[in-house]
């Protein structure tokens, strides 16, 4: 992976902010580190005397994110809420908006608590398709851990106060010096340091290794021979509109990758593992609508039935979500994403590109696992929740 960082353009840089803008937009250009929106990033300043954390805001893009984009938080504040036994969501974004600088400006990542318990300046904070395709697989844990000895690896935990609490609770005692950075299984990589530079270098860095590791031992061969198709797009699009309850766009993926990945023996099994990382799930559900035949209509019922299942066995007290599929992959074909919008149905066709790649690389490292179907649940309900909070 290409260091992008360029002195002369950091030297340009005024202030701590600055500096932080122009570290994030380097990381959110790579869309192997992060993707529509994904990742956050942090520095510790002085602001009359007092310690602020200034963390990317929810709804900002690392790619284009600029200094307004960030929510300045005392961090004292912060570092009390880690200590806690207990916060939900919504005790969490009051007590972090009352201790914004600027009422105006968007509210902290649900990471800011994570961001701050970490004792140096600059923060990254990426979900990497080469960390996360390594920790997603079988043997994961074994593999992160030789090739990450020197950082603190941490099992799947629901992102937020959870996640920071165990942190808190994982380094009381520990001396950070000691640690090159954090690795959290199924989610994604945490650098940090004093020095941008360094921060952003070791993130690089980090992410190369696992890169290598990758190359060269998890090549995918990407092999389909071209089928003719008379799937009927119009169809399909009027269909799911019907199921969705509004116009539906469509972005197809009809690349050797897609096809590939489409023609893999028992794909409905195969397809149905699980988001890449946590987040990804608001956008496309846990599972894919699997076609192996013609029966759009039988297809979709049976799939809606299955997530009322779903639904069902997890549920307490949430609304369910439109059960008709996000996504769904033609056997042989290729995969055809559904959003409200152009820029929706893009946006998944994204995350389901990454995806496949990193499934495909995973099964060379033994087999593909996401998180459970339960955490699964749990966070879809929960972005649900964090998306209304952010209004």
């Amino acid at each position: 992976m290409d260091n992008l960082w360029i002195d002369k353009q950091a030297q340009a840089c005024k202030n701590d902010l600055e500096l932080r803008v122009y570290t994030s937009n380097l990381l959110g250009e790579n869309d192997e580190l992060v993707l529509h929106g994904g990742g956050n990033t942090s520095v510790k300043s002085k602001v009359n005397g007092e310690d602020v954390l200034y963390v990317k805001g929810s709804g900002w893009d690392l790619a284009t994110i600029k200094p307004e984009g960030f929510s300045g938080v005392y961090l004292d504040t912060l570092l009390d809420m880690a200590k806690r036994e207990h916060l939900s969501d919504s005790e969490m974004v009051a007590l972090q908006r009352e201790a914004m600088l600027d009422e105006n400006a968007p509210n902290p990542s649900v990471e800011a608590i994570l961001h701050a318990l970490i004792p140096y300046k600059f923060v990254d904070h990426t979900h990497a398709d080469a960390i996360v395709t390594i920790s997603n697989s079988v043997n994961g844990d074994e593999h992160i851990v030789k090739l990450f000895g020197n950082f603190l690896i941490v099992d799947y935990v629901m992102p937020g106060f959870e996640l920071a609490h165990k942190i808190y609770e994982l380094t009381k005692n520990m001396n950070w010096d000691e640690i090159e950075g954090i690795i959290l299984h199924n989610h994604g990589i945490f650098t940090f340091d004093d020095d941008a530079k360094a921060s952003y270098s070791k993130m690089i860095d980090a992410v190369s290794r696992a890169e290598e590791f990758l190359d060269e031992n998890a090549i995918v061969h990407i092999e389909h021979n071209y089928v003719h198709s008379d799937c009927d797009i119009a169809r399909v699009i009027k269909t799911m509109s019907e199921y969705k309850g509004h116009e539906v766009h469509i972005a197809i993926n009809q690349t050797p990758l897609a096809a590939f990945y489409a023609s893999q023996p028992n794909l409905r099994e195969f397809a149905s593992r699980g988001v890449l990382t946590p987040e990804h799930i608001i956008r496309t559900k846990r599972v894919p609508l699997i076609m192996e035949d013609t029966d759009l209509i039988g297809g979709i019922e049976q799939y809606i039935a299955a997530y009322k299942e779903y639904f069902n066995k997890y549920a307490t007290d949430e609304v369910m979500l439109n059960p008709a599929p996000n996504y769904m992959i033609i056997k042989n074909l290729a995969v055809v994403c559904f959003g409200k919008s152009r820029e929706e149905a893009k946006i998944i066709y994204d995350i389901v590109e990454h995806t496949m790649l990193a499934v495909l690389r995973a099964d060379k490292l033994g087999g593909y696992q996401s998180i459970s179907e339960k955490d699964s649940f749990a966070m879809e309900y929960w972005e649900l929740e964090q998306a209304k909070l952010k209004k």
